[in-house]
């Protein structure tokens, strides 16, 4: 399944954007300003699209820094500025399309599609095996093994320790697992963390996970 980040502060123009992409079968994460897509480069989707105009972050230091961590990856840019300008620019840093606003969803679609196929060759999107010894992660498949025998996790469980091998070796406060698991629009406690590291503890004892007292865990492996 491609994994497909969406950067737009328009909320609901986010919104209707998400829905269309979803029902293409991809895994869409939506983004309301640069800062927090900032934060998610090292998850290395498969494709970006990136508004410009952004309440904090400029889109084009968004772009520069998605490029600098990840030279492959398709972004497509969108705006409602100088649309000349702006495509050249952007094209210039490394975008792969440009939108000028207002366009049609299905006109997104249709690129998104051409995109995808043109740089992963297939409608297939690469195989992602993440190790995490004795463990692999499948990413594709989102399942986890040790050796030929696969470990059930639910759906939160699979993104809590995908998160940990990504960020293996960092410190991981409870506001970002949640925000990364949950979502922004979480309602609840940070005790739903420590509850559902418990069970991926329980479930894979050899994850090396590390307590940072007061702040929230690391993947020591």
């Amino acid at each position: 399944m491609y994994r497909v980040f969406l950067v737009e502060d328009e909320i609901n123009l986010n919104e209707i954007l998400s829905s269309y992409l979803r029902k293409e079968g991809w895994e869409v994460r939506c983004f309301y300003n640069g800062e927090s897509a900032l934060q998610a480069i090292e998850d290395h989707p498969h494709l970006w699209i990136l508004d410009i105009m952004l309440p904090d972050i400029d889109g084009y230091q968004l772009l520069r820094k998605i490029k600098e961590a990840c030279p492959e990856v398709p972004v497509i840019f969108i705006s409602a500025r100088d649309a000349d300008l702006d495509r050249i620019i952007g094209l210039e840093m490394g975008s792969d399309d440009y939108l000028a606003k207002p366009f049609l969803p299905r006109e997104l679609i249709i690129r998104v599609h051409r995109l995808l196929e043109r740089v992963y060759k297939s409608n297939d999107p690469p195989k992602t095996v993440i190790s995490l010894d004795p463990y692999d992660l499948n990413e594709d498949k989102r399942i986890v093994l040790k050796g030929q025998d696969s470990i059930e996790l639910t759906a939160k469980e699979y993104d809590l320790v995908s998160f940990f091998a990504r960020h293996r070796g960092q410190a991981l406060s409870r506001e970002q697992i949640i925000y990364h698991v949950w979502g922004e629009d979480y309602v609840g406690t940070d005790r739903s963390v420590d509850d559902l590291i418990r069970r991926l503890r329980r479930k894979m004892p050899e994850l090396r996970i590390e307590t940072i007292y007061g702040f929230g865990y690391r993947i020591t492996i």
